[in-house]
């Protein structure tokens, strides 16, 4: 239950291209854990947030750090090494899951089906690598920076000359590119809730004016998207997202929160495209939208993640198990000193 004695850290901004979204998040956030709780601090993601962490005697930290440094397992890292407990997946998991090469190598072993790619790195021979691209995937392709989120950096290339254009403009930003196949589908989303138990939340289709790609720009400004709750798709369809979603989730060790996002052909198996670890909180945000037709309200999903987080910390606490540690005889005189 909510408890007025707590002060909550809301982690956001920072070094990432994303860091204005997060502050977004971070703002719709913020009244409805003042509501429930004693204090509620913004905290930036800069230089300044271990001193502040100690200033401000935080009891848990909810970060909306999107993308780089807060979403890759570097702020969570810190919170560990402080001993503050967190909403949202650990170090390993957020790290595996914000790159999406690293993603999706551990989910090919999970059954969860994927478009074919390529990876091009800077220190390629561009020529060869645009050629063998085409070869393996097809004249039509989408370039993707693997550890950046909200779309930023993807683009489409058809043919030799567009791709190897793109590929070079992309590595002067990135040492790697991931390059898939294109797939002509509908874009899908599904969320999974993690407490006690895991929840799969409704799955959404994402709809924009004129069918224009969901880009940055598509995803952050009221009116140019539309979430269709629950995505009118064939039965079998929207079970197999709901599965892969949760394979997905368990697949990377997450925890708490997720939210899968899949290309979905007219006919045939939803291919999956990435994991987002910690869903954006935004007005236009999908994963409070797919909890809310559920009937989670967003007040009770920010309390239940804030009291799950507090309570998975206290369990860990009580525990104090670990593997036997042989005892080293540090007493002992030095042989070489005799």
């Amino acid at each position: 239950m909510p408890d007025k004695n707590i002060t909550i850290a809301i982690i956001c901004g920072g070094l990432s291209p994303e860091a204005d979204v997060s502050r977004l998040s971070a703002s719709r956030i913020t009244l409805p854990l003042e509501k429930h709780y004693g204090k509620v601090v913004h905290l930036e993601l800069d230089q300044t947030l271990p001193a502040e962490l100690l200033r401000h005697k935080i009891d848990i930290a909810f970060s909306v750090a999107h993308g780089p440094y807060g979403e890759d397992g570097r702020v969570q890292g810190l919170l560990d090494i402080m001993g503050i407990p967190y909403v949202g997946s650990g170090v390993t998991a957020s790290a595996c899951a914000l790159d999406k090469i690293v993603t999706k190598r551990i989910l090919s072993k999970s059954g969860i089906p994927m478009a074919k790619d390529r990876v091009v790195r800077r220190q390629e021979h561009i020529e060869e690598a645009t050629l063998e691209c085409i070869e393996q995937l097809g004249s039509k392709v989408v370039i993707k920076p693997p550890c950046q989120g909200s779309g930023i950096g993807v683009q489409f290339a058809l043919g030799y000359d567009d791709l190897k254009k793109k590929l070079e403009a992309g590595l002067k930003l990135d040492e790697r590119l991931l390059i898939e196949e294109f797939i002509e589908g509908r874009e899908i989303t599904a969320g999974v809730l993690h407490l006690k138990d895991y929840t799969s939340l409704p799955v959404i289709e994402v709809k924009t004016p004129d069918n224009a790609w969901y880009d940055y720009i598509h995803r952050y400004t009221p009116g140019l998207s539309d979430h269709i709750i629950p995505a009118d798709i064939p039965k079998y369809q929207y079970q197999q997202i709901q599965d892969y979603a949760l394979k997905a989730h368990k697949a990377l060790n997450c925890l708490d929160l997720s939210r899968s996002d899949f290309i979905v052909p007219k006919n045939g198996t939803p291919i999956f495209s990435e994991l987002n670890n910690l869903p954006g909180m935004t007005p236009t945000s999908l994963y409070p939208d797919g909890a809310k037709h559920m009937g989670i309200s967003f007040e009770d999903l920010l309390c239940n993640l804030i009291d799950h987080a507090l309570e998975r910390a206290s369990n860990q606490n009580k525990t104090g198990d670990y593997w036997p540690i042989p005892k080293l005889n540090l007493d002992r005189e030095n042989p070489e000193s005799n």
